[in-house]
């Protein structure tokens, strides 16, 4: 069993590439169960610790125990390797990990979100994704820590919510 992977590439053997804090994603009221797919296994491959699925998002096994069979192709068997919980109230998850010292990130173009590129992530973090036509709810928005945006430089305002979630994880890590 492998306790801790450490990632040394274009480093030298007495340096860490990133930190190794506790990240974890709430995914509200997400539609697609591909786009829940593609974000467990690149929750996977950024070191997600839990993700928090919460309202309508799709769960990986169905509430007759079966596994969900776009989440499972999507994901690649990564929704088999990450901690989740399923939860009808976003405040509720807020609150659960408030308690634990995590930071709140609501991923949002609002007036007063900060960008993206001069963000600096906390040791513990949780990002919340929102909706992929309304996005991140009102109750969220306002129990988070900070709001951080996407720079659009297109016509369009924003970008498919598993692009987005790669985008963020991996901003953490380089």
């Amino acid at each position: 069993m492998m306790v801790a992977k450490i990632n040394t590439i274009g480093c030298n053997s007495t340096c860490f590439c990133y930190s190794s804090g506790m990240k974890f994603l709430v995914l509200e009221n997400i539609r697609s169960a591909y786009n829940v797919g593609a974000i467990f296994r690149t929750a996977d491959a950024t070191g997600v610790k839990k993700i928090f699925l919460v309202g309508y998002t799709p769960t990986p096994i169905d509430r007759f125990g079966r596994m969900q069979k776009e989440i499972s192709k999507t994901s690649l068997g990564a929704s088999e390797e990450i901690e989740w919980e399923h939860s009808n109230d976003v405040r509720v998850v807020i609150e659960k990990l408030k308690t634990e010292k995590t930071t709140i990130v609501a991923i949002e173009q609002t007036k007063q979100s900060v960008s993206l590129a001069t963000f600096k992530v906390p040791e513990s973090v949780a990002y919340i994704m929102g909706n992929e036509v309304g996005g991140v709810s009102d109750e969220a928005l306002a129990l988070s820590d900070v709001v951080v945006d996407l720079p659009m430089l297109g016509q369009k305002e924003s970008l498919n919510v598993s692009v987005t979630a790669g985008v963020v994880l991996y901003h953490g890590l380089v």
